[in-house]
């Protein structure tokens, strides 16, 4: 069994802004989808916001996330492709995006999210007094960034898809039946020299637009909110 979470070497995503290679035309031909259901739509939500609710130090802002159909079909057109990789670079100038891929039993999605979370064990936050101006990025493993999108405080918006590919090449290896998800965030967050998110007491620094809200120490839309999309 394999897992994957991590980028090619060389390639950092904390500024997905220089991705500008071109998809290659090397992509494996013989591949098949795995639709996502609503109940791993609804397990990827709960698990980010479960995770955002709890961060240490604690947000001022952190914003409630909620399923995007839009992401959700950009994640798809890319998972699709069966290419370890971020992608496709036109997009990657607006959206965040995580990529996680495995073989052998697939039992739940959290298999391919957890890892993301767990980078959080290398991860040093940068406290105010740290940024001067720009905040450092302080992580102690391969890879934090995942784990960092998954927290920041001004995404509030998550589409992903899952993709089974009979053959994918993960690093130079041939991966056989290879489950797939790519995850795309809105507004897009590992801004370079910025913290995910600002410190403080939770709710104490929402955006307007919440008009107040606040639930598990998240600002929370509103019913009529244009940010409720989950399913529709």
């Amino acid at each position: 069994m394999k897992n994957a979470t991590d980028l090619p070497s060389g390639q950092n995503m904390t500024d997905m802004e220089n991705l500008d290679h071109q998809v290659s035309g090397s992509a494996i031909k013989s591949r098949r989808k795995r639709y996502i259901s609503q109940s791993d739509m609804l397990t990827i939500v709960d698990y980010h916001n479960q995770v955002r609710a709890r961060v240490f130090p604690p947000a001022a802002n952190m914003e409630y996330m909620v399923w995007d159909e839009s992401l959700a079909r950009s994640a798809e057109s890319w998972a699709a492709t069966c290419i370890w990789d971020h992608g496709p670079p036109y997009l990657l100038r607006f959206l965040g995006q995580n990529l996680s891929v495995r073989t052998g039993n697939y039992r739940s999605v959290l298999q391919l999210v957890k890892p993301w979370y767990d980078e959080v064990k290398d991860y040093v936050f940068p406290y105010p007094q740290d940024c001067n101006p720009t905040c450092p990025m302080r992580c102690y493993g391969p890879m934090c960034t995942h784990y960092t999108q998954m927290v920041w405080g001004t995404t509030n918006r998550v589409g992903c898809a899952i993709q089974v590919c009979y053959n994918m090449v993960v690093w130079g290896s041939v991966w056989r039946q290879a489950t797939y998800l790519v995850c795309d965030y809105s507004p897009k967050g590992n801004w370079v020299g910025e913290a995910p998110y600002k410190v403080g007491v939770p709710c104490s620094a929402c955006p307007p637009s919440y008009g107040g809200s606040c639930r598990n120490n998240m600002c929370f839309p509103s019913v009529n909110s244009n940010f409720m999309y989950w399913f529709k």
